[in-house]
């Protein structure tokens, strides 16, 4: 097995377990009050780590900027890449031509699309890196302050984060102001607005429980929310209803990839022509997930475009995001050099993985450290032309947990979920929360709840300014 890189916690996390041992605290205890939090326990069933992690001060400027800078550069990617022309980076990422198609209706009829974004990142031996960012309003993981606040009621924790002036972000908030700011047209302040939780109908079976949970955040913030499958909206008089509802705005869960043939156009065709035609709001609009694709990524990686990019964008690049290239038969290098990509994917198994670049959730992805190498080399000959990257496999630094007997302390492997808002619309620096992932296999090749990870939230180390007051 490969030796990995040990780091321990950050100086305030190093500085919470010496504090947790010293008072004897039963891990137990920690989790308590989140477990019996209704809100929180039906998106992850107890599945919590016994404590949150900490992010220093400079931590969170750091990240918040490359991710705003990153996410910037995706949205950019129509004008500087392909002259404007929205339908060909669609189809270049892989998108079929009737999504490529949607894309391009949502594009022209929409305001200016806000940020909004929840990336993977994994906190390597030089830093964090940045897997993928996922750029849509069907998030998962907007639950995460209840666990903070849930966690705040322990007592230790509560005087540890009072102690060092910790705060934490109100995630569901940043989105609801998000939301305001890009529907602002259909969002009438004098009255309570309606707005629609819509998903696919295969996916709504198992996920209408966590659409009701948000329908009573978004109920607590004054927005009336039904939560709804496509083929349960219908139009009367010019207008979409829900349930019997008249709707403001389509919160939007369902994603593009769904939109697979003529009939699933068809489903969505409604919600579509309702938005071109301004007599409902869209959030977030359906070409988000073409800036969020894995293919996308992998254009800002690759050396090939890097004369499209300022030299502080390509610094950026560099520092945060991992080498990525679509599987074509040739491709480059880390440095520049032209190579085979299937021979060197096929040399370089160990320290790399497969992706799809519109399947969402960790579906499809290869590791290649985790199949043999007949298993390796077919998946790569499939994919080669198709919707697929190979990336750079990031070894994420164990990080030091309470252990879940009590006595003592593990490893863990971490999944930073980091959640971006558009600073000019919820302030700061737009770093709007953080829900963690963690695994204690360090052979994990995606660290998420179908694979067994617990969740943990996080406070950060504020630096005075009056954005940074805590919580």
């Amino acid at each position: 097995m490969t030796q990995l890189p040990h780091a321990p916690r950050s100086g305030l996390g190093t500085q919470y377990l010496e504090l947790l041992a010293r008072q004897g605290v039963d891990p137990v205890e920690l989790t308590r009050q989140v477990v019996a939090d209704d809100l929180v326990t039906v998106a992850y069933q107890g599945r919590f780590l016994a404590s949150p992690v900490f992010l220093s001060a400079a931590e969170r400027r750091s990240v918040a900027a490359d991710l705003y800078q990153v996410h910037q550069l995706l949205t950019q990617l129509p004008d500087r890449l392909f002259g404007g022309d929205t339908g060909a980076l669609a189809r270049e990422v892989g998108m079929t031509d009737t999504q490529a198609d949607v894309v391009q209706r949502a594009a022209k009829a929409g305001p200016p699309l806000m940020a909004l974004a929840r990336s993977d990142l994994y906190r390597g031996a030089d830093g964090f890196k940045l897997l993928e960012l996922n750029i849509t309003s069907a998030l998962g993981g907007f639950e995460n302050t209840g666990i903070n606040r849930a966690m705040l009621q322990h007592p230790v924790l509560a005087s540890f984060v009072a102690e060092h002036g910790l705060g934490h972000v109100d995630t569901f908030q940043g989105i609801v102001d998000t939301l305001y700011a890009e529907c602002a047209a259909h969002m009438d302040s004098g009255r309570r607005p309606v707005v629609a939780l819509v998903d696919w109908p295969e996916s709504f079976t198992t996920y209408e429980p966590r659409l009701k949970v948000m329908a009573a955040l978004f109920d607590s913030v004054g927005i009336d929310a039904v939560p709804c499958h496509v083929g349960q909206v219908t139009e009367r008089d010019g207008r979409l209803e829900a349930h019997g509802r008249v709707i403001d705005v389509v919160y939007r869960f369902f994603l593009v990839e769904e939109i697979a043939t003529p009939a699933d156009l068809a489903l969505a065709e409604p919600l579509l022509r309702a938005f071109e035609e301004g007599r409902v709001g869209m959030f977030s609009r359906l070409d988000a997930e073409l800036y969020g694709n894995k293919g996308a990524l992998a254009m800002l990686s690759d050396d090939r475009n890097r004369a499209a990019f300022s030299p502080a964008e390509r610094a950026c690049i560099d520092r945060f995001l991992p080498w990525t290239r679509h599987v074509r038969t040739t491709a480059t290098d880390a440095a520049g050099e032209r190579i085979d990509l299937l021979a060197h994917a096929v040399a370089h198994q160990q320290d790399l993985i497969l992706k799809p670049t519109l399947l969402h959730g960790g579906s499809g992805i290869v590791p290649g450290w985790t199949v043999g190498p007949e298993e390796w080399r077919s998946r790569l000959t499939e994919a080669l032309d198709g919707p697929y990257v190979v990336q750079e496999r990031i070894r994420p630094v164990p990080e030091v947990f309470p252990a879940d007997e009590g006595q003592g302390t593990q490893e863990l492997f971490l999944n930073w979920g980091v959640f971006l808002t558009d600073p000019q619309v919820t302030g700061g620096d737009g770093y709007n929360g953080c829900l963690v992932r963690g695994s204690t296999d360090p052979e994990v090749g995606v660290v998420s709840m179908s694979g067994g990870a617990r969740v943990a939230c996080s406070f950060y180390e504020t630096d005075g300014d009056a954005t940074d007051a805590p919580a």
